[in-house]
């Protein structure tokens, strides 16, 4: 897909004739860009906006620039652009610091590695850099604060366009369709599953009446069925298919094939017979009526190491390195992010860090390198930052320096410790999850290195960190099974992975934090596990009942032995 930045002049051309009188320096526009993908218009102003390309009222651009073009399918760039509305607020505005253009840089960035142009986002310091830009400075931003208030934002801009749908948008949905070749993709989509079809037609007023059912359900089920809704008076062909002779009219699928026919407009037969049609597409599982508080009540969220260690004395660690220019940006991203907030920072030249980091590891010695995955894993924090590395071609930057830390013999403490920690901060973006859980690239470095450290009987740190890895990976794959019915971490995988968090298990005798974190991990690695799979013969065989029982001596308050030990284990796996 090509992308290109749209670029306005604000002052009409005004700027160019004033700016060097007033400012002592050329000024070419003031420039309002914004970033445009298949006619839609991506831009920020009182929050992120979209608007048909070139239909605003500030009318033609001033210049088009093509980016480039990128490969990134339209839902992943749905799911990036979601993760940065909580950094482009309306009440995080700042001409000088976090407008349009820095929205503009960190969008190109993530699409095709590189920012925008220098020159426009150089243009606020440019005019700061003046004595009478100075001078100007409160007054300009009182006008911006009344433009604010007055407009939603500094030049008013509202959404004109609908945006492309994530995936998961899409499954919440009830999907519109009016051609043949759009209804067969959607039942081809559900022939592992189910889908209902409702006929409806324009002047069918009982047809409307249900409309906020079946939008209810099409939430309540999503990733379960596809809710379809057809408008016969439009979509002739589909009606005369399905011989549909009045409205409302539906129709179920089961495995691709018509399962129930019905019409009428009572919301409760509706609910009732697309209820039963998802109960025998999808059955529960054993374990969904097992009692099991302490597992259900843990928090899922994934676990994070942000905390920033002292920048100063972290650079002088690094020694030479620190000197490199894509270093020194980071370093300066760090920094200001974590004094000014994420709103007031911009990304720095994430292709010439990652190709410094591609070569960190064949020329700086182990004891250096923890300093630079250190900065790594701090960086991460930042969703924008993460999400660029999650579609990142090949996670060429990210697994061989997994890989590498995995390669060494004797591995110093602090890599290790740090490099668990970046790994679980690769969960900060949500398109990260699913590459670490179905890119072998990503999901056999991050397991080793998990499998490797779970056994560290000399630090605590250690196990701690690869038990909360273990745990990020663990609630993902969980969530994915039980929300979408999918098993993306490869069984071979999720064997691996209990094995060992099973063994780490049995040997904890001292640290309640460490075992806690193994039981968790292990606990969402097993529920709802296929029940002929390849990990439940494992749990069976390695006796894993008894290994977590025998902790209840040792750890008698933790609740978690009980749930996991007397109840998945034990009628879980009858």
């Amino acid at each position: 897909m090509n992308v290109q930045l749209y670029v306005y002049d604000l002052s009409k051309g005004l700027a160019r004739m004033i700016s060097e009188g007033l400012l002592g320096t050329q000024i070419d526009a003031v420039y309002h860009t914004s970033i445009v993908i298949r006619d839609i218009e991506y831009v920020y102003d009182g929050g992120i906006k979209t608007v048909s390309a070139g239909k605003t009222h500030l009318e033609t651009p001033w210049q088009i620039i093509e980016l480039g073009t990128t490969e990134l399918p339209m839902d992943v760039i749905m799911e990036y652009l979601d993760s940065l509305k909580e950094i482009y607020t309306a009440q995080a505005y700042d001409l000088w610091t976090h407008n349009c253009n820095n929205f503009s840089n960190d969008f190109a960035t993530f699409l095709l590695g590189k920012g925008i142009p220098d020159h426009i986002t150089n243009l606020p310091q440019q005019v700061l850099s003046s004595p009478f830009g100075r001078v100007l400075q409160p007054h300009v931003n009182q006008m911006v604060q009344r433009q604010q208030q007055k407009n939603g934002g500094l030049i008013g801009i509202e959404n004109s366009a609908e945006p492309p749908k994530t995936h998961h948008q899409l499954a919440l949905s009830v999907r519109k369709v009016i051609t043949m070749v759009e209804l067969d993709k959607l039942l081809k989509e559900a022939e592992k599953s189910c889908a209902v079809i409702f006929f409806t037609s324009s002047t069918c007023a009982p047809c409307k009446k249900l409309y906020p059912a079946y939008d209810e359900l099409a939430v309540q089920l999503a990733h379960k069925a596809v809710l379809v809704l057809v408008d016969v008076s439009r979509a002739y062909d589909i009606g005369a298919k399905y011989s549909i002779s009045a409205t409302p009219t539906f129709m179920t699928f089961l495995h691709g094939a018509e399962e129930n026919r019905w019409s009428g407009a009572d919301p409760s037969t509706l609910r009732g017979n697309i209820n039963l049609l998802v109960q025998m597409a999808w059955p529960p599982h054993p374990h969904e009526s097992l009692s099991l508080p302490a597992l259900r009540s843990a928090n899922t969220k994934p676990v994070s190491f942000s905390k920033i260690p002292p920048l100063g004395k972290l650079k002088a660690k690094m020694g030479s390195a620190s000197e490199d220019a894509a270093v020194t940006a980071v370093m300066h991203f760090v920094s200001a992010r974590a004094g000014d907030g994420a709103a007031e920072t911009t990304l720095p030249d994430l292709d010439a860090f990652s190709k410094f980091l591609q070569n960190a590891s064949s020329r700086l010695p182990a004891e250096i390198m923890f300093t630079i995955v250190d900065l790594m894993r701090v960086a991460l924090v930042d969703p924008r930052l993460s999400g660029y590395y999650a579609e990142e071609k090949d996670h060429k930057t990210i697994a061989p320096l997994i890989s590498y830390v995995n390669s060494l013999k004797d591995c110093p403490y602090t890599l290790r410790l740090v490099t668990l920690q970046m790994a679980c901060n690769l969960f900060t973006s949500p398109l990260y999850p699913i590459h670490i859980l179905k890119c072998p690239t990503l999901d056999e470095p991050i397991v080793q290195l998990i499998t490797t450290s779970l056994l560290d009987d000399k630090h605590h740190n250690v196990r701690v960190a690869a038990a909360s890895l273990a745990f990020n990976i663990a609630t993902a794959n969980s969530r994915l099974r039980t929300e979408e019915h999918l098993e993306s971490l490869p069984e071979g995988e999720q064997v691996e992975l209990a094995a060992s968090l099973l063994e780490a298990i049995g040997v904890e005798e001292e640290s309640p934090d460490a075992l806690k974190g193994f039981l968790l991990a292990f606990g969402y690695l097993v529920y709802c596990a296929p029940k002929n799979g390849e990990l439940v013969d494992l749990l069976k065989s390695m006796d894993a009942r008894g290994t977590v029982l025998a902790k209840r001596k040792l750890f008698p308050g933790e609740a978690l032995v009980k749930d996991i030990g007397d109840v998945l284990l034990g009628k879980g796996l009858e």
